[in-house]
């Protein structure tokens, strides 16, 4: 198997699990649930909370769906770069709530966004259905 092909099934299968960890796990209980239901050890303020919930679905919808559906696929990098932005916040919510392991994890997650947003904007951009390929060669 070529390398960008194998760059390719593992990018896919990190977004759709991480698409999957953002929308189910981490950002519908943030917009389902009440604030005092989540196991918060720092209270957040609920307004910021469903901030964060709908940052969080918008950007695991946005690692899956463009390239499922071939539209506007420049989104998923864009996304996977917003779900770093919000692994840098729960990093820092998980060190001040002295919570290293969480702490830990949020920043793999993140560097797994990160790796996401480098592969498909350098590596192996997706295409979308709407444009050739001449097309993408001529605006690279």
């Amino acid at each position: 198997m070529p390398y960008r092909k194998k760059t390719n099934v593992a990018l896919w299968v990190l977004q759709v699990l991480l698409g999957l960890f953002f929308v189910l796990a981490s950002g519908a209980p943030k917009l389902l649930m009440p604030a005092e239901a989540l196991p918060m050890p720092i209270s957040i303020a609920q307004p910021l909370l469903w901030f964060i919930g709908v940052a969080e679905v918008a950007g695991g919808f946005g690692l899956i769906l463009p390239g499922l559906f071939r539209i506007h696929t420049g989104l998923t990098p864009l996304a996977a770069a917003g779900l770093v932005i919000v692994t840098v916040g729960a990093t820092v919510y998980n060190l001040a709530a002295g919570q290293p392991g969480s702490a830990v994890f949020a920043v793999v997650v993140g560097l797994l966004c990160a790796f996401i947003a480098y592969g498909r904007w350098k590596m192996t951009p997706l295409r979308d259905s709407s444009r050739p390929p001449s097309a993408l060669k001529s605006a690279a």
